[in-house]
């Protein structure tokens, strides 16, 4: 490394005439439901079997969302809240840590809700250190039409996070704009 080197700047790593939901990070800007989000947090889960997610935490002028993105096979999106599990069923969390999992289904604001996967993984908002991930089960629901669902995560054995939104489209997120 030269003397002038570290003053060079940095290349990119996506093409910036064409930034796509792929290339976001901390500090980007995406307009999504009408309103303008800033990329405050970025965490990575690892599933296992070299099969990766993201997760970005949005928030505008008014409220605060989290972009989860799945590109292991198709690209999946999904815009969700947390909630708090007790919200969702207040008994819920005494009969995932009696029964080892979560029902089969739950209904939570007028919605039937089916229980589609459970996954082992690891999480970290900082994957690049190698003693930031952190064990976590995760449970996802989704409504019969697949539009709406709901996400269960254990960290250990009695902590729990839910939260809840809907299946997103690419289409639906525009003006990406890097920091």
């Amino acid at each position: 490394m030269g003397l002038f080197d570290r003053f060079k700047k940095k290349e990119p790593d996506y093409d910036p005439g064409n930034i796509t939901i792929r290339d976001l990070k901390k500090g980007f800007f995406v307009d999504y439901d009408l309103q303008t989000w800033e990329v405050n947090e970025a965490y990575s889960y690892d599933w296992g079997d070299n099969y990766f997610t993201k997760e970005f935490q949005l928030t505008s002028a008014s409220d605060q969302i989290y972009l989860h993105i799945d590109e292991n096979d198709d690209l999946e999106l999904t815009v969700a809240k947390k909630v708090k599990l007790r919200v969702i069923d207040e008994d819920l969390p005494e009969e995932i840590v009696k029964n080892e999992h979560p029902p089969k289904k739950i209904n939570f604001k007028g919605k039937t809700y089916y229980r589609d996967g459970e996954n082992q993984g690891y999480f970290s908002d900082k994957p690049d250190n190698d003693d930031s991930w952190t064990e976590l089960i995760s449970w996802d629901y989704y409504d019969e039409e697949e539009e709406n669902f709901i996400n269960i995560e254990q960290w250990g054995e009695r902590e729990f996070e839910a939260s809840y939104g809907v299946v997103a489209k690419e289409f639906q997120f525009s003006n990406i704009i890097p920091r």
